[in-house]
């Protein structure tokens, strides 16, 4: 965010004739970059590292830290506030989340991968919080990856339940007239493939947007900063204006980032569980 907003001033500086580009950093904000701050990524194995993947691995490693400790805190009754609040979200996602839309049985089989999903959302968007972090799930290929893993769970954990047959004839209701059939079966199919889409949009737009929109308050100050007689003026008379809207912008970001996570994790588990259990 404070690269963003140096581009920013450096292209409304000197009467609004600077060299960047403020349009084409904001893209690059939400596109994997070969480069982070100056530094160039390497190559691992011959596959290109970008800058987004610094803060998923430490999105994971934060994971194993603050986790690390949970479970012998619950099994002996012990732990500090952390590990109990941790404790209680991991409860809270299983009762509330995972079970009710998969059942008892594929509800505990599957609950590791809903709460990673859940909780990796979680790191990567508070992360990006961070002056002059990043954040994942601001990019569309991330939230992909995220989305592409709730269809490979739903499609194969469908098969795998049902078997291969009748997961791909249960896709059209029952007493569907035999001349719809075709057309209802493209359909469904069709639906399988826009709901991780659904999932995909709505958590990189949310992401990207809520810090789009917190840039368009703090740049305010650029913008009416460029008058070249009385810019100085201007831009520090509105900016604690600016400056309040941003820290507002800042606490909603911070709900956002925990409701987008939950918004993922519970359409996952809705959309698993219709594969799994249709009639249901």
């Amino acid at each position: 965010m404070f690269s963003i907003l140096a581009t920013f001033s450096a292209s409304s500086g000197s009467g609004g004739q600077g060299n960047a580009d403020p349009f084409e950093t904001l893209f690059a904000h939400v596109v994997p970059q070969t480069s982070f701050y100056g530094i160039e990524m390497p190559h691992l194995f011959g596959l290109q590292v970008f800058d987004i993947q610094l803060f998923q691995l430490l999105a994971m490693v934060l994971i194993v830290a603050f986790f690390a400790p949970v479970r012998s805190a619950v099994v002996n009754s012990g732990g500090g506030r952390v590990t109990k609040i941790l404790a209680g979200w991991v409860a809270w996602l299983r009762d509330e989340v995972v079970v009710p839309n998969l059942g008892e049985k594929d509800g505990r089989r599957l609950l590791p991968m809903f709460l990673t999903l859940f909780f990796f959302i979680v790191f990567m968007n508070l992360l990006g919080l961070v002056p002059g972090a990043l954040t994942a799930t601001a990019s569309v290929y991330t939230a992909a990856g995220l989305a592409s893993l709730t269809l490979l769970v739903m499609i194969v954990g469908g098969i795998i339940v049902q078997g291969p047959i009748k997961f791909w004839i249960s896709l059209v209701p029952s007493g569907v007239p035999l001349a719809l059939v075709p057309m209802l079966f493209v359909l469904e199919v069709l639906g399988l493939i826009i709901k991780p889409f659904a999932l995909t949009m709505r958590l990189m737009a949310n992401m990207a947007g809520g810090h789009l929109v917190l840039l368009s308050f703090l740049g305010l100050m650029f913008f009416f900063g460029q008058d070249p007689e009385n810019g100085l003026a201007i831009g520090l008379s509105v900016s604690p204006i600016v400056v309040g809207m941003s820290v507002f912008m800042m606490i909603i970001e911070g709900f956002v980032a925990l409701l987008q996570a939950y918004v993922f994790t519970l359409l996952s588990a809705i959309f698993v569980g219709t594969c799994l259990h249709p009639n249901h």
